[in-house]
């Protein structure tokens, strides 16, 4: 496998053999060209119900093409978008179950069966997004299906294991077999599409993996700081995120609880009450806050704490855009993020491993070199993950694959 960076970092390409080149070329920033204007566009996101990464992807994507109609499982009007108002939006019959988006990952065995009703026949471009329920949408012959792949479907795959101990002892039989059955139908469906976009490169050798794809790898957008970072830099440690287990916060409180360094912990979600009660005397759980206390908080932080295997990390990159050095879990898209060296800049410790003394003792080794970073020089690498970045490459790529398939 032979990776080739651009110049930034934003993307990378990936292709099988010694002499692998990309499929097509960096060029300046373009406008959308005239044959993407004229194209006939679905954008097909699994569900419509919340605001994160994910649909931040959407919400790109929505302004590259202004003409584009979208197609989502489950749609939750109340939760969209400025972008996505107003837009043509198609949902299925899975709206109809009642509290469909609060319990959506209940209704995973009719995902697929949802999916195939999609209306697709008169779109010459399909862009699905996400996880489950978006490969196996009935994309026509003579229409482009290009994939941006978050994950492969983690119940499906890597976490399926950790899925199933979840559930109630009588359940899981029944997840056995319906995951089986879904997992065919995924696999099958990820050779029906004709490109694999990735959202990093950890991401990209999942794909190869699973699906037996190559990929291109360009980095989601971020809400980046457009500010200056900032001087007056407080005696707290920062972590932002949904409180949910899979993030291991709790391995950043029981260090700062251990070693009596302060953290604030912005997010919330089911996991809250929990570390609300391990939280010691100088852990502060804020919860949700504004978008203008956030900033202040970005700004004025020692350090940002990380503890999560993540897919790519946008919290991360969003306290990167801040200047802010981080303490992280030195593996998956994270790690992408901010192994800088080769950049020039020395953004980050990482710790080897999730448990508290690793977190601890990164912090210890943080605080022996902390006067080191430059934080100007680490808000400057933040610009690799721009809106204005993502769209640029999204339709150098897209331009390019229509080519390669006489579109």
């Amino acid at each position: 496998m032979v990776t080739t960076s651009l110049p930034s970092g934003a993307v990378r390409f990936e292709r099988s053999g010694a002499n692998s080149q990309p499929s097509w070329p960096l060029r300046e920033r373009l406008p959308v060209s005239k044959s993407l204007k004229n194209l006939r566009v679905a954008i097909v996101h699994p569900f419509l119900i919340g605001q994160g990464g994910g649909e931040r992807v959407i919400d790109a994507l929505a302004r590259i093409f202004p003409q584009a109609e979208l197609f989502t499982l489950i749609l939750d009007e109340a939760s969209l978008s400025p972008e996505l108002r107003g837009r043509k939006i198609h949902s299925t019959f899975l709206d109809r179950f009642p509290s469909a988006a609060r319990f959506y990952q209940h209704l995973s065995p009719f995902y697929d069966i949802a999916a195939a009703r999609h209306r697709l026949d008169d779109f010459d471009l399909v862009i699905s997004s996400g996880g489950p329920g978006v490969k196996t949408a009935k994309v026509p012959a003579h229409a482009l299906h290009v994939h941006y792949c978050h994950s492969p479907v983690r119940y499906l795959w890597d976490q399926n294991a950790i899925w199933m101990k979840r559930l109630p002892a009588i359940l899981r039989p029944a997840f056995s077999v319906s995951s089986r059955s879904q997992r065919r139908r995924d696999y099958a469906a990820a050779q029906t599409v004709n490109a694999f976009i990735s959202n990093s490169d950890y991401i990209g050798r999942r794909i190869q993996r699973y699906y037996g794809r190559t990929s291109t790898t360009i980095y989601p957008p971020v809400a980046i700081n457009r500010g200056p970072v900032g001087q007056e830099i407080g005696d707290y440690f920062l972590t932002v995120g949904r409180l949910v287990p899979g993030k291991r916060t709790e391995l950043l409180i029981e260090a700062c609880n251990e070693l009596g360094r302060r953290l604030i912990v912005v997010g919330g979600g089911p996991e809250l009450a929990r570390l609300s009660q391990l939280a010691g005397p100088t852990v502060t759980m804020a919860g949700r806050v504004g978008d203008a206390e956030l900033v202040e908080l970005y700004r004025g932080a020692r350090a940002f704490l990380f503890a999560s295997n993540e897919d790519f990390g946008i919290a991360t990159a969003e306290a990167q855009s801040y200047g802010l050095p981080a303490i992280a879990y030195g593996y998956g898209g994270s790690k992408e993020i901010l192994e800088t060296d080769e950049l020039g800049v020395s953004s980050a410790v990482l710790f080897a491993e999730q448990s508290k003394s690793a977190v601890s003792e990164a912090i210890l080794r943080f605080e022996k070199v902390e006067t080191s970073f430059n934080r100007e020089k680490i808000s400057s690498l933040a610009e690799r993950f721009s809106d204005e970045n993502f769209e640029k490459y999204i339709v150098e790529y897209l331009s390019s694959q229509l080519e390669i398939f006489h579109i």
